[in-house]
């Protein structure tokens, strides 16, 4: 059975495969860096679906945080949820999904957030998220520097 757990600094390299897998511009080594250095610090936490018997990799992954907003409360924040090519349609996301939110009930927090990009290739995760009740409350705008 496929177990859930933590991926504290120093097994980031862990989680990096599956996040490739969601964003292939990203380098390995700056990636753990990143995390480890930049992210982790303000509260950033990864958690992972690991197959036991397979790869030590992490099969699916999801990068999230705790934080605070006048307009939203305590909520949850996911900012990155991927799953490894060949783990798709095993039911990973949805028990990352499951795990987030009752860590969301556990730290307190009124709600969980997601931004995911759109298009054809995003179906799949859309459908994820509608299924686990969460909803397009807002358009989310950014411009380049």
């Amino acid at each position: 059975m496929p177990e859930i757990r933590e991926i504290p600094a120093g097994s980031t390299n862990l989680a990096v495969p599956a996040l490739q897998s969601l964003r292939p511009h990203l380098d390995a080594t700056r990636t753990i860096n990143t995390i480890d250095e930049l992210l982790r610090p303000a509260g950033y936490r990864l958690v992972g679906v690991f197959d036991d018997g397979q790869d030590p990799a992490a099969q699916a992954v999801a990068g999230f945080r705790v934080t605070y907003a006048l307009v939203r409360g305590l909520h949850l924040v996911i900012d990155e949820m991927a799953t490894m090519p060949a783990a798709q349609g095993r039911g990973y996301a949805g028990r990352l999904m499951d795990w987030l939110k009752q860590e969301g009930v556990r730290a307190g927090c009124a709600e969980i957030h997601l931004d995911s990009a759109v298009g054809p290739d995003r179906a799949a995760a859309h459908r994820l998220y509608h299924r686990h009740h969460l909803r397009i409350s807002a358009h989310h705008f950014h411009c380049e520097l």
